[in-house]
């Protein structure tokens, strides 16, 4: 029987899809579209990817499927012709502190195999390579000696220091030993040893006298006999002395030079989540709790002289500062130059110190040990702070692991630098005839690996940086890499809007890395609203008409060209009939904020102004340092300046209006809450007003029941087997955990007489389970007071674009962009209530089509026209479009980024050639 060629899906009913038949064709890269909350990943993950969890689980042991419960299948008539299922979501991959992308991906793991296998250790004394002969090693010399030349085969004397040289003597001639080897002289054991000749400590005992003859297996098989029994009798150590230059050839088994013994290179030796091969001081986290520098010189832009050294400040403690200060002709130390302009040697001089002063370090070291005084435990803590490691510098790795060496790079130089430069260092690798035979295996992976981390735009991370640092968008994108790199055909893979933090440049990159899954021999599924994406697939499935109830249908199936024939929303914002407008005139700059001389990561001396009560929007490629001067500099010194927090590491300088600000908000993509139980109808305080509203029904008055006894967050009426979740969660060691419906209550999260009080026919499940635009519909119903106040609270949540959430929707459910919008709703709320606020967005476009864009800007307007300031980090073009004022930085990713190419308005940036952003919105 032939294999379908389709996967086909009848009858589906999950959330909110219709009934709804479709056939995704397989080996070909299928985009689904429409509005959020249309039912997009309704079909893509809750329906297909679902499906072909289930059946994986289904195909196990019974022994492993008691462990696993039962997955209920998704609501649908059938579905046929399903792939084995991977799914590549908007997440964090891991939380774990010892989780890097390089261990993610696995390249990390080949890089441990490559330096175990063809890597050179070399001595930190000489330089030179540290070499370990064998007996081959010894015969291969003897081999290059004419037949002719005549040798002795010596080792070292053992044993000479424990039992005397008379006693060594005695013993080597009962072990049958009969000559030694002194000062070019061969003498008899028997004769010298009870008057041993003067420096017979450095003797060396003779295995055996021949010829280096080669030329018969015999022969080669008695001289290998010796040199093994002279490795035995010198612990590892033997020489060859040829007669002829009165030389002596010395071999080692030790791993040993310039007296130091080495440890001999393998896999454990490389791995710092192993206790042998971590870094001793931090355990392999690569930080610690320790001094922090720029808690010690919190402002670089001072001098030593004006201060910079904050401990050294003071009548006491001053004396450190002076003893510098006084003797710093002496080393040619510049006291009056700022700490930012000392080179790395100057610098390095401060915390080690010289004779003519106390360093840092040994001024620490003191304080360590006058700890006994409160006051000096007092000052330590000021200065403790996460730390890089000293003594790996955070690479995780015991110190010896550097020593080792692949064309003159170690494991620490590789994973410190960027990917991007890392690929040509192995495509290029130049190894000798033995290593390219042992690595040929190895190497292709890594430079797989590294070229697909590059294509999908994340060469500008480095393999050392921690997982759970990375965006939901950088996440997808490693998991994306590490799948290709698994090489898996025949598989179906559902992707969550992969281009979430790309930059339009990067795009076509990403693109043919998808295009790449497809030609392996997989079908790949992807939820996108990146038109780009769109032009680019084999077939668009347009989900709609519109979102929550009025969705949940397949508009469009076809190319990209048969698109903007079709009735649909998405068509009409492709070819154009409906736009989202450039507003007529831009805001003025009359108030702004200043930041000069911002440095951190990759930024260097930036300068940037951003104008309040305006829409600033903060563009560049992926990695040029957006979050960087947003998240790390803008937010914690407004914070610091409303007194929120104390920024003792301010290294740069401010001004400007900071009066026009009364309180900064910084809306991420972070879930809303702190657990799944939060939901939109929490988050923006209505769910108070509806316990009331349940509380004050007749029923509930009758059995007493208080507003809290319908809260699924506290004991009362919730249900207590699922604790309110109406979900228990099955833990899985091997797979994604497992959400399976709460037997006992169904899934309704409350007890069964909690259900039976009711609001107009309703009971608070059923409400819960109403969406927000049918929720607003019932609620201005009625004209009470507690009704009002539940418009009020839910009116911005539609809004924003979220009619379609339900009301007591998990926030596990969400995407990052939905979680932004309900955090917008939430101030939108509060209206005027809210004093003059900043407000920092993230990439609020997440999940967003073009008609929600549309919602969405026009919510930043009224937050702006209310006199709020907003600042958006973006890639979208419609927001760009749309904003007053615009800083670009670039030009590139990581090392070559953290520039500001651009700042003024979006049709000045149209102009600017040197912005790849001005170019794309140019198009």
């Amino acid at each position: 029987m032939a294999k379908q060629s389709y996967i086909e899906i009848k009858g589906a009913r999950v959330h909110n899809l219709k009934n709804l038949n479709v056939n995704i064709p397989h080996g070909k890269f299928t985009v689904i579209t429409g509005l959020s909350g249309s039912g997009k990943s309704s079909l893509a993950f809750d329906t297909l990817y679902a499906e072909g969890q289930r059946r994986y689980i289904e195909s196990l042991s019974s022994y492993a499927r008691q462990f696993l419960g039962k997955l209920d299948k998704p609501e649908t008539d059938y579905i046929k012709g399903i792939a084995p299922a991977i799914a590549i979501e908007q997440k964090v991959i891991s939380n774990n502190p010892r989780s890097t992308v390089g261990t993610t991906t696995e390249i990390y793991d080949y890089l441990k195999l490559l330096f175990a296998r063809v890597g050179k250790t070399y001595s930190p004394v000489s330089g030179k390579e540290v070499k370990r002969h064998s007996v081959t090693d010894v015969i291969n010399f003897l081999k290059e000696l004419p037949d002719n030349e005549r040798i002795l085969i010596l080792c070292p004397i053992p044993n000479m220091q424990t039992y005397g040289i008379q006693e060594q003597f005695k013993i080597l001639i009962q072990q049958g030993f009969s000559r030694i080897f002194l000062n070019g002289e061969l003498l008899e054991i028997a004769e010298i040893a009870d008057a041993p000749p003067a420096g017979s400590e450095s003797a060396r005992l003779i295995i055996d006298r021949a010829t280096a003859d080669t030329s018969s297996e015999e022969a080669t098989g008695r001289l290998g006999d010796s040199v093994h029994l002279a490795f035995t009798e010198g612990n590892g150590e033997c020489s060859i002395y040829t007669m002829s230059d009165k030389k002596e050839h010395p071999f080692s088994i030790r791993f040993e030079l310039d007296g130091m013994e080495f440890q001999v290179p393998n896999e454990h030796f490389f791995t710092f989540n192993n206790p042998f091969g971590a870094c001793k001081t931090c355990e392999g986290y690569g930080q610690i709790i320790g001094i922090d520098e720029d808690l010690v010189i919190p402002n670089k832009n001072l001098s030593v002289y004006d201060g910079a050294i904050l401990p050294w400040k003071g009548e006491t403690m001053s004396e450190y500062a002076n003893q510098l200060i006084y003797s710093a002709s002496k080393f040619d130390f510049p006291v009056h130059r700022p700490v930012k302009d000392l080179t790395p040697e100057q610098y390095k001089l401060l915390w080690k110190g010289n004779k003519h002063f106390m360093g840092l370090d040994e001024f620490f070291n003191f304080l360590e040990t006058q700890t006994y005084k409160i006051q000096y435990r007092v000052m330590l803590s000021r200065y403790r702070g996460k730390t890089y490691c000293p003594e790996c510098h955070g690479t995780r790795l015991r110190g010896d692991a550097n020593y080792v060496k692949v064309n003159g790079k170690s494991i620490t130089d590789i994973v410190l630098t960027p990917i991007d430069q890392v690929l040509p260092f192995f495509q290029q690798l130049d190894l000798g005839e033995y290593d390219k035979q042992v690595s040929k295996r190895i190497l292709p992976e890594i430079t797989n690996r590294l070229d697909f981390l590059c294509n999908v735009g994340l060469g500008y991370l480095t393999l050392n940086r921690q997982s759970n640092s990375l965006s939901g968008g950088e996440s997808q994108r490693i998991n994306l890499a590490t799948s290709l790199g698994s090489s898996l055909v025949g598989s179906m893979y559902i992707l969550d809007e992969p281009s979430i933090g790309l930059h339009p440049r990067d795009t076509e990159r990403l693109i043919t890395v998808l295009h790449r899954l497809r030609d392996l021999g997989n079908t790949v599924i992807v939820v996108e609203h990146e038109e780009d994406i769109m032009r680019a697939a084999d077939e668009i499935l347009d989900i709609g008409p519109m979102a929550g109830v009025y969705g949940g249908e397949v508009v469009f199936q076809g190319t990209h060209d048969d698109l903007v024939k079709a009735n649909s929303i998405t068509a009409d914002y492709l070819t154009g009939k409906r736009r989202i407008p450039v507003p007529q005139l831009r805001r003025k700059q009359k108030n702004i904020l200043k930041f000069s001389g911002v440095r951190k990561h990759n930024l260097h001396d930036v300068e940037v102004t951003i104008p309040l009560n305006n829409l600033v929007c903060i563009t560049g490629v992926s990695g040029s340092g957006k979050s960087t001067l947003i998240k790390d500099i803008v937010y914690p010194a407004v914070r610091n300046k409303l007194g929120e927090i104390s920024l003792a590491t301010q290294q740069f300088e401010t001004e400007g209006d900071w009066k026009m600000i009364k309180a900064v908000e910084l809306v991420d993509q972070n879930p809303i809450g702190k657990s799944s139980r939060s939901n939109p109808v929490t988050y923006v305080k209505a769910f108070d007003e509806i316990r009331e509203l349940f509380a004050s029904q007749p029923l509930a008055k009758t059995r007493g029941y208080k507003p809290g006894f319908f809260s699924f967050n506290v004991e009362g009426g919730r249900c207590e087997m699922c604790e309110g979740e109406g979900k228990i969660t099955v833990g899985m060691q091997f797979m994604a955990d497992i959400h399976l419906t709460c037997e006992a209550c169904n899934g309704t999260r409350y007890k069964a007489e909690t259900l039976e009080v009711e609001y107009r026919g309703v009971n608070i499940s059923q409400l819960l389970e109403m969406d927000i635009e049918n929720a607003l519909v019932f609620f201005k119903e009625k004209n009470g007071k507690l009704e009002e106040k539940i418009v009020e609270k839910i009116q911005p949540l539609f809004d924003v674009g979220l009619g379609y959430l339900k009301l007591g929707q998990s926030s596990s459910t969400m995407s990052g962009g939905e979680a932004q919008r309900i955090k917008l709703a939430s101030f939108l709320s509060k209206g005027s209530k809210v004093p003059s606020t900043l407000f920092i967005f993230d990439e609020p476009t997440t999940g967003l089509h073009f008609h929600d864009i549309d919602k969405l800007i026009i919510a930043f307007n009224r937050l702006v026209d209310a006199g709020h300031s907003i600042i958006v980090i973006e890639h979208n073009g419609e927001v760009i479009k749309c904003a007053d004022w615009v800083i670009d930085l670039g030009p590139e990713g990581g090392v070559n980024g953290g520039q500001v190419v651009f700042t003024g308005t979006p049709e000045e940036l149209v102009q600017c050639k040197q912005s790849y952003t001005g170019q794309h919105l140019r198009l």
